[in-house]
């Protein structure tokens, strides 16, 4: 049972124990009676198999909740941590402008390019919707990763085709040479190293931050108190 840990394996140890001293009990009383000759399983077997299955089952599945939502933040994590390294990439390829988009309200995020043509921010391969549970904070966590932010939050306000900031949103932006700017429209926007997305599922927070090297890093820690470990 490979699948099933911690507490899970000691109380599978115990009910198959268990079932094993049901089962010779059982025997005893079939001999007792002079029922040598009939085989197969009784229906009190079966009932006590069962119920153990039952009790396995029910400790097993907090467990497999846990991790499970865990994985679904991590890839959460990861999934921005990618958009934001293939927005630097495609700034420079395109030689423009590209940002990673968040919404705040919506806990959704995209890649969007600057188009020199039309002076218009637009969004490229559709908008990505975090997992269940999994949303856009840092919970009560009061620092950021160390030789990142001077303090934690997500990246400034993105701002529109007119260059008004739009509200509950947090931009990445990134200019022709692939450094990290802020939110001005072009030509405009001043090389930074404020950038930063943190997702969290109340358990734990992970964050991508950018420096102005430009070095995009992906971070973790406890949701309880800033203990920062680079992934």
């Amino acid at each position: 049972m490979s699948v099933i840990y911690g507490d899970s394996v000691c109380a599978f140890d115990m009910a198959e124990t268990l079932l094993k001293q049901s089962r010779w009990g059982l025997s005893m009383m079939v001999k007792h009676n002079g029922l040598r000759g009939q085989s197969g399983f009784t229906l009190i077997e079966v009932l006590v198999v069962v119920a153990l299955v039952g009790i396995v089952a029910a400790m097993a599945v907090p467990s497999t909740t846990s991790m499970m939502g865990g994985y679904r933040l991590k890839g959460d994590a990861q999934a921005v941590n990618n958009l934001v390294a293939l927005a630097k990439m495609r700034a420079a390829s395109q030689f423009s402008r590209a940002r990673v988009f968040v919404d705040l309200n919506t806990n959704s995020f995209s890649l969007q390019t600057w188009d020199k043509t039309t002076n218009s921010w637009v969004t490229e391969g559709g908008v990505t919707q975090t997992s269940t549970g999994v949303r856009f904070g840092f919970g009560t966590l009061g620092a950021p990763p160390p030789n990142t932010q001077a303090a934690i939050g997500q990246s400034p306000v993105c701002k529109d085709n007119a260059g008004a900031d739009i509200a509950n949103t947090a931009c990445v932006t990134f200019n022709s040479r692939g450094m990290p700017v802020d939110n001005s429209l072009p030509p405009g926007g001043g090389v930074v190293g404020n950038s930063g997305l943190y997702l969290t599922d109340g358990s734990a927070v992970y964050g991508t931050t950018v420096t102005t090297t430009p070095l995009i890093k992906s971070w973790w820690s406890p949701v309880g108190n800033a203990a920062w470990v680079r992934q």
